[in-house]
């Protein structure tokens, strides 16, 4: 039996990247799935990965920017799970890199609204959900906040880690519990976006980060 076995979890970005492999290696532990990601390919691949080992997913193809939709979303586990055992926040926009001075309205528009803005309404729909199964948040933490080129991403990114900071101070005796995990870097489509052209082989694996961040739940 899994160490998670009759456990659900959430994970929003679950299409690619860590929360692809994330999702993949929580299933491989017993946990019932809900996958949220805005690609519908990316969901279906996954759920691939998932049934061939044996396990399910349910899939929720949802841009995280839409609140009816996430509305809809929370009243659909509560009904059907009576909340959730875990959340893991993944997902993220990472806009082009550019001089702070030259950042386009555009991106920084899409930055706000997805990594500050979507994480404070999940954020708030999730609360009462975890709450009901004592259960646990983590969020992923990427500090770029003041290095060159990365006002947008590292500006949004050091906020979304703000927002999750002071949820995780104001629930220390009432939960659910708040965490923060730092995964090493990998070769992910965020990343090659910021270093194009990187060799791989220089990168931890988003598999190999997924099975640390199985045994970090665990400590």
């Amino acid at each position: 039996m899994g160490a998670f076995q009759g456990q659900t979890a959430l994970i929003t970005g679950a299409s690619r990247g860590f929360g692809f492999f994330a999702a993949k290696a929580l299933a491989a532990e017993g946990a019932e799935i809900i996958a949220v990601a805005r690609t519908s390919g990316g969901l279906e691949e996954l759920d691939d990965a998932i049934q061939s080992a044996g396990n399910q997913a349910t899939l929720v193809p949802l841009d995280i920017t839409d609140d009816a939709g996430l509305q809809r979303l929370c009243v659909s586990i509560h009904q059907r799970w009576g909340g959730v055992n875990l959340w893991l926040h993944s997902a993220i926009h990472a806009a082009p890199l550019t001089p702070a001075g030259h950042v386009a309205e555009k991106d920084l528009d899409k930055s706000i609204a997805i990594n500050i803005r979507a994480s404070q309404r999940l954020i708030a729909m999730v609360d009462p959900l975890l709450k009901a199964k004592n259960g646990t948040a983590v969020h992923l933490d990427d500090p770029r906040a003041g290095k060159k080129f990365f006002a947008s991403y590292g500006a949004t990114k050091a906020a979304q880690k703000a927002l999750f900071d002071s949820w995780a101070a104001e629930t220390v005796s009432t939960g659910p519990t708040v965490r923060c995990f730092t995964p090493e870097q990998m070769p992910t489509s965020t990343r090659a976006r910021f270093y194009p052209g990187q060799n791989p082989d220089e990168l931890s694996s988003p598999a190999v980060e997924a099975t640390k961040f199985i045994d970090w739940l665990q400590t």
